[in-house]
């Protein structure tokens, strides 16, 4: 590769494969070449940070050493190269020659009074998301790891909010609801296809519990481990910049990093997964204030005449909060002696099936399938007994599901690529998503860990 070596911006995928070969990394090239696409200047701009942290994670120090002297090596050939790119040549030999353009890079957002540098879910984006610019630490950088207890509060008054005042509409509806010798129930493929089964919706809100008692299982036992990972990389990058810890960067050393020397371990790892609670409130509440607007709006006939349904007058004001308050504390179930009419638009069962199996298959590693099965069974399970009973109409089973989904993926897909930092429309369109979102860096890890610390037997028996 003699030849070639002074051509380096023309370096494909394969010419930094077969360098990889004659420096002794055969075994690096699937991932770096094959999985992740290096070429010329991606090689000649490669760090150790890159090297430590995702999406690589070496895990032979040995290799990343090497490697870096290698590529150390490189830089120092084609200083030229570096230097039109915008690197000054003194910053590329200490294997920073990545940090010097994105402290460049300016500040595109403010959260609740704290200036935060753009980002996204890429690898790229965290190194601008470091508390280090121009060689300075900037402590307030590090409240981006915080998991904010005070917003939890406020999305979960918000959901208790909007549960009472879903309460209180189907109270409202329940009053309107349409005469069934006036107004029979409307045609449907499958109700008209499909016998009632009079235990189906009881066997509905039994996967409504089982999928809610696994998720409260994966609220206590997820560990947020973001403070911790996010202190590991940049224990990377402050070796990188020339600096030494007094040991081994182990987990008291990473502990210790920081320009005060302590770092609470509140901040470093959260053992009440905040972060989760606060999207599961906020997607709760937003999915039902909605469909308090659709069933307020428009009131359906009822979907079966074994519906004992007519419209109920609940006397004065304080009555008509006695049947809402009712409702609220036994959460609209049947199973705890619920029964209303006229909430047909859209399916508030079918939205909470749903919202439970998207959050325990996106916040559960994707090597459990067992979980995941079982609960998309229960969803599925759980919607078909819906319309088994024929509480609902088949529309409004699909128009919760699809809702339901489609808010899910929206937020989530804006939560882990943060690309509404750079749209103010975005901002704009959602408020309360960029107020509960602007200091989460990326998706949230998948990690869980006993809350509690083990009994002493318990630790003599597996250590």
């Amino acid at each position: 590769m003699t030849g070639s070596q002074f051509n380096i911006r023309r370096w494909t995928s394969k010419h930094v494969a077969k360098w990889l070969k004659e420096e002794g990394f055969s075994d690096y090239v699937d991932l770096l070449c094959n999985k992740h696409r290096l070429d010329g200047i991606a090689l000649l701009t490669l760090t150790e940070y890159d090297l430590r942290c995702p999406p690589l994670e070496l895990k032979v120090l040995g290799d990343i050493k090497r490697l870096m002297v290698s590529v150390r090596k490189l830089q120092k050939q084609h200083k030229d190269v570096l230097t039109e790119m915008g690197y000054a040549s003194d910053e590329c030999l200490p294997g920073a020659v990545v940090y010097s353009a994105i402290s460049a890079q300016s500040k595109d957002c403010q959260c609740n009074g704290v200036e935060h540098f753009g980002d996204s879910g890429g690898s790229g984006a965290d190194l601008s998301s470091e508390p280090f610019q121009n060689g300075k630490y900037y402590k307030h950088q590090t409240r981006r790891l915080d998991p904010e207890f005070w917003k939890t509060v406020l999305s979960s008054i918000y959901v208790f909010i909007v549960f009472g005042f879903t309460s209180v509409v189907m109270v409202i509806v329940h009053e309107r609801v349409p005469d069934m010798q006036t107004y029979p129930p409307l045609p449907d493929i499958f109700l008209d296809s499909v016998p009632r089964i009079p235990w189906a919706f009881a066997m509905a809100e039994v996967c409504g519990v089982v999928l809610s008692t696994i998720w409260l299982l994966l609220l206590l036992l997820h560990k947020h481990r973001t403070a911790e990972v996010g202190l590991r990389c940049l224990a990377s990058l402050y070796c990188e910049f020339g600096l030494s810890f007094t040991q081994a960067p182990n987990d008291e050393s990473i502990r210790a990093f920081s320009p005060d020397r302590h770092l609470s371990d509140s901040r470093r790892i959260s053992p009440w997964p905040s972060i989760l609670l606060r999207r599961m409130c906020s997607l709760m509440g937003t999915v039902f204030l909605l469909r308090c607007v659709t069933m307020f709006v428009t009131s359906l006939s009822v979907p079966g005449h074994h519906l004992q349904c007519s419209g109920k007058l609940y006397g004065d004001m304080w009555a008509k909060l006695q049947r809402a308050l009712a409702i609220w504390s036994g959460f609209g179930m049947t199973l705890t002696g619920v029964h209303t009419c006229g909430d047909y638009m859209f399916s508030g069962h079918t939205v909470v099936l749903t919202m439970l199996n998207f959050f325990v298959t996106e916040y559960t590693p994707r090597s459990w399938n067992f979980l995941h099965t079982l609960s998309w069974v229960m969803n599925l399970f759980g919607i078909f007994f819906i319309l088994a009973a024929h509480e609902h109409y088949s529309i409004d089973v699909f128009i919760a599901f699809y809702i339901t989904t489609r808010l899910f993926l929206y937020y989530h897909t804006l939560a882990n690529t943060r690309a509404y930092q750079h749209s103010r429309r975005a901002r704009i369109w959602f408020p309360m998503f960029s107020f509960f979102e602007c200091n989460v860096n990326g998706p949230v890890p998948n990690e869980y860990s006993w809350p509690l610390s083990r009994p002493r037997l318990l630790k003599r028996l597996i250590g």
